[in-house]
């Protein structure tokens, strides 16, 4: 089985690992200092997927969060139609 990570990939990961244990990493938009773990993982996989390594597509989770829209919609929706309905009603 071929492995998932390429070295380059590895590289980067234990490089953003020193930077957070020094605490000179921090996060690219805000510029905040990153002291979590994960975050460091990520940063470095995300750094090497931008240089060419070999890393894995990043999972999406955009289906899970669709489906909860949706459903809040319709309620709301389902009260505002009986709002205008008793409103009319009063007026005659």
């Amino acid at each position: 089985m071929a492995a998932k990570y390429g070295k380059k990939s590895q590289e980067k990961v234990e490089k953003a690992m020193h930077e957070r244990k020094s605490g000179t990493l921090r996060s690219g938009s805000s510029g905040k200092k990153v002291t979590s773990r994960k975050q460091a993982i990520a940063i470095g996989l995300s750094e090497a997927r931008r240089e060419g390594g070999k890393v894995p597509r990043k999972k999406s989770s955009s289906k899970k969060t669709s489906s909860k829209k949706r459903s809040t919609s319709k309620k709301t929706s389902k009260k505002t139609s009986k709002k205008s309905s008793k409103k009319s009603s009063k007026k005659r």
